[in-house]
C-alpha cells in the first residue's frame, strides 16, 4: 500500500488509469542497469518509471539469464565499471591538452597515461575517446615561407643526409628553416634548430623579419649550450641565409659540416616541415583570433616551444617527450 501511495504522489492519480502495459525488452535492460550498474535501489527505480509493483522490477532481475546479465555488462556501461579511473584521467588529459592547444589524439593521450604508470593500450584509448567523442584536432596545412633567392658560386654542399632524419645520439644531426606566421598582416619569423635524434629544439630565434642576424643569433645560442659538436652535421634548405659567408664560416669554426637540400626537392627537408606543421597546428591555425597582437603571438610560440620540449609526447620517441628522449640518449 505504501508503493502505491508514493506512486500516486509521484504521478499523479492517473498512473491508476493506465492500463496493461507489455515492456520492451530495452526497457526492462535499461532499468535493470540502473540497479546493477548504477547502484540504484529497485524500489526508486520502479517509482520513478512508474511501474505498478515495487515487485516487477525485482522478478526482471530474478529470471534474468546468466548469458543476459553478462551481455549487458558487456555493453557501453560496462566501461564505467572497469575503466571509470581511466575514462576520468583521458578526459582530464584531453581537456587540459586541448584547452592550451589543440585536442590531442588518441596516441598523445596514451602516452601520457603510460608516463603516469598506468597501463593501457592505444586501442582501449582510441576507442574509450570515440565513444566519449574526444576527436584530435586536424588541419590541412598552408602556404609556407621560402627563403630561397637563388644560388651563390661555391657556397651550395653537397646533401650529406639523404632523408636519413633519424639520428641514434644527440648533436650528430642538426636541422634548421624558417616559418612565417601572419597575423592579420603583421608577420612574425621563427627560425629553430632540431636535433635528429629527440627532435627537441636546440635553440631557436624569433624576428620580424627574415634576416641574416636571426640566424646568427640562433646559432650563437646554439653554440652557447652545447660545446662539443665537431663532425656534427647541420642540415638546411638553399635559403640565402644558410649560403652566407658569415654563417657557413661560423659552422666552420665548430667543426660542423654543412649539408643542403637538393634544389626543388621539398622532401629533403620533411622533418623541418613536419614540425612546424605540430606546431602551428596546435597553437596557430585556426586560433589567430586569441591574438590580439603580435607580441602576444610571439610569447605563445615562446610558451608552445617550452611545451613541446618537456610536456609533448610522441609515438615514435617511445611515449617519451623530446627532452625525455635526448636525455635518455646521452646517457645510454
Amino acid at each position: 500500500m505504501s508503493y502505491l501511495v508514493a506512486l500516486i504522489n509521484k504521478h499523479d492519480i492517473s498512473i491508476l488509469d493506465k492500463g496493461y502495459t507489455s515492456y520492451t525488452k530495452e526497457f526492462k535492460e535499461e532499468a535493470i542497469k540502473r540497479v546493477l550498474l548504477n547502484g540504484e535501489a529497485a524500489y526508486a527505480v520502479s517509482l520513478d518509471l512508474g511501474l505498478p509493483s515495487k515487485s516487477m522490477l525485482i522478478d526482471w532481475i530474478r529470471y534474468l539469464s546468466r548469458s543476459n546479465y553478462y551481455d549487458i555488462l558487456k555493453r557501453d556501461d560496462y566501461d564505467d565499471l572497469k575503466h571509470h579511473d581511466m575514462i576520468e584521467r583521458i578526459k582530464a588529459i584531453y581537456t587540459k591538452i586541448a584547452s592550451r592547444y589543440v585536442a590531442p589524439g588518441y596516441r598523445m593521450v596514451t602516452d601520457h597515461l603510460h608516463n603516469e604508470g598506468l597501463k593501457v593500450s592505444r586501442k582501449t584509448v582510441s576507442r574509450l575517446m570515440r565513444k566519449f567523442k574526444l576527436f584530435g584536432y586536424s588541419i590541412k596545412s598552408k602556404r609556407k615561407y621560402y627563403s630561397y633567392k637563388g644560388e651563390e658560386r661555391d657556397r651550395i654542399k653537397p646533401d650529406l643526409v639523404k632523408r636519413q632524419f633519424f639520428s641514434i645520439r644527440p648533436n650528430r644531426l642538426w636541422y634548421t628553416d624558417i616559418t612565417e606566421f601572419n597575423l592579420r598582416g603583421k608577420k612574425l619569423y621563427l627560425s629553430p634548430i632540431i636535433d635528429g635524434c629527440g627532435r627537441d629544439i636546440v635553440a631557436f630565434n624569433i624576428s620580424r623579419s627574415p634576416n641574416l642576424k636571426q640566424v646568427m643569433t640562433m646559432l650563437d645560442d646554439a653554440f652557447k649550450d652545447n660545446l662539443a659538436l665537431n663532425g656534427l652535421i647541420f642540415h638546411s634548405d638553399r635559403g640565402w641565409q644558410y649560403q652566407h659567408r658569415e654563417y657557413q664560416q661560423a659552422l666552420i669554426n665548430h667543426g660542423i659540416e654543412q649539408s643542403m637540400s637538393r634544389k626543388g626537392c621539398s622532401p629533403d627537408d620533411d622533418l623541418m616541415e613536419g614540425v612546424f606543421g605540430i606546431l602551428k597546428r596546435e597553437m596557430f591555425y585556426g586560433k589567430e583570433y586569441t591574438y590580439a597582437n603580435i607580441d602576444e603571438l610571439e610569447q605563445a610560440i615562446i610558451k608552445y616551444i617550452h611545451y613541446y620540449n618537456t610536456e609533448r609526447t610522441k609515438e615514435k620517441l617511445k611515449g617519451l617527450t623530446q627532452i625525455q628522449y635526448r636525455n635518455q640518449s646521452l646517457v645510454a
